[in-house]
Parts: structure tokens; sequence; C-alpha cells
């Protein structure tokens, strides 16, 4: 096991100084145009990450209604075009290059007919994991918050019915425990029972903090740094079995060193 940050908590430099893993954020790592991927842009930051001690994982595009988030590059993994695999499959080429641990891939949005939004993005995700197959790739679907009801496998229940579907070795889950507390209205038992029913399908782990409730702040989604929310990390100790990344999905080094403090205790064998 490892503790790892998300490329946007601050420079590989400095992120190989405290953490052995990056989290590559391929919507925001700034080598595309549009919806092209600039391979000498890439490259670049390929040959900067060539000198340093990281492993890596990957967050692939996803979907997000939000200035920040580039609209070429939005992915709705229960709606998808030629456009929108050629930006996936992009990421999980990129994966098998490096010999990434895990490539994050978001659930869809719910839309006018959950069912069928279920069943699209069941049909997307085999395709995705066939690829991935083919690449040596793993793949995580994300739990997601249920403060936003426009999302897709917020609870547990639902997330392992899409990952049972799909039935791939090559799909697992990425666990959120921030996404997790929202849906569990910030109750800790709540959340231990998510963690008891994942846990043997945990492929990959993103760690950051909330007050388990909504705001009008992405949702409640806040990204603070552990220890700065309600959440009892804890609840960690029940993914049983666990040896991968756990990658602070937090927003500045600050951010990062206090997590790491905070979750040391919890993760580390």
């Amino acid at each position: 096991m490892m503790i790892g940050a998300s490329s946007f908590a601050g420079e590989l430099k400095e992120l190989d100084d405290h953490v052995q893993s990056v989290e590559l954020y391929m919507p925001k790592l700034g080598v595309y145009e549009g919806s092209k991927l600039q391979k000498d842009r890439l490259e670049m930051i390929l040959d900067e990450l060539s000198t340093y001690d990281l492993q890596t994982s990957m967050h692939a595009h996803y979907f997000a209604d939000v200035p920040t988030y580039p609209k070429e590059l939005v992915v709705d993994t229960a709606s998808m075009d030629e456009m929108h695999f050629s930006l996936m499959e992009e990421c999980i080429e990129l994966a098998g290059r490096l010999g990434t641990k895990a490539v994050v891939m978001h659930p869809g949005r719910v839309g006018d007919d959950r069912q069928a939004s279920l069943k699209r993005m069941v049909s997307n995700l085999e395709q995705l994991a066939a690829f991935a197959s083919e690449n040596n790739v793993m793949l995580g679907l994300e739990n997601k918050e249920a403060t936003d009801p426009g999302n897709l496998c917020c609870e547990a229940e639902e997330l392992l019915m899409v990952v049972d579907a799909v039935d791939s070795p090559n799909l697992g889950v990425t666990f959120d425990v921030g996404h997790a507390n929202l849906t569990c209205e910030g109750d800790p038992e709540k959340l231990a029972a998510f963690v008891k029913t994942i846990s043997d399908h945990v492929v990959h782990v993103h760690l950051h903090d909330n007050y388990g409730y909504w705001t009008s702040n992405y949702d409640g989604d806040e990204h603070m740094a552990p220890g700065s929310g309600n959440i009892d990390y804890s609840v960690l100790k029940g993914l049983k079995g666990y040896k991968g990344i756990y990658n602070l999905e937090v927003f500045s080094m600050d951010d990062v060193l206090a997590g790491k403090k905070v979750i040391g205790e919890y993760v580390m064998p």
C-alpha cells in the first residue's frame, strides 16, 4: 500500500518529496486543445515524471457542469458517443504504457430514466473494460455523492450492481470516502456499513473530508484535508486486505501534509 496525491495538489517535484504516487488528473493536466490530445504537451509532463520515484494512478474524464471543467472533455458514462470513447481509451492506453495502478471512472447521470441510464452505462463500461483488459489496466468505478440527485451509483448496492453486471476482472471499485460520507449523511455507522459492503471489490481509494451534508459549494463535496470535517478515518480499517493506493484528493500541498498525519495510523502497516 502507498499514499498518493492528485496532480492538482502540487508540482511533481513537491509530490515526490512527500508521497509515493501521483494521480494524473487527465481533464486538468493542460494537455488538450478542445477534445484533441496535444501529445507534445503530454510528453513534457511524462518526461518530468520519469525523473521522479512516483507510481501513478489516473483520473479519466467525467461529467461536470462547472466553469473550471473543460466542456469539451465532459464524459457521461451513461451516454457516450465515439468522441467520448476516444477520450477514455486514450486514458486507458496511457495507463497501460505507464503501468498505472488504477484508472478512476465516474458513473454517469440519472437522466430521464434511471434504469435506461444504468443499462447504457453497463454496456459502455463493458466496452471500456474489454479495452482495459487488452492494455492490462484496472478500472475503478467511483461511488458518487447522493447530495447531487443526478448522480448514479451513490449507494453501495447500486455501485456493486453495475460492477457485477459488467462482470470483468478489469473493473472494480474506487472507494471515495468523502462521497460516501455525504451519501451516509455524516453517520459513522452508515459509513462503516458502506465500507463493509464494497470492501471486497475496492481497487483504489480517494481520501478527503467534508461535513456530511449538502452545501451550496459542490453539493457539500468540499474536498478538504482529512481531519477538517467530520469523517472518522478509522473506517478505513474496514477495507480488509486492501493493499493499493490511498490517494489524497485535495487541492494543496498543505492539505496533503495535513491529511498524511491524520490517515497515517489507519493505512500504514
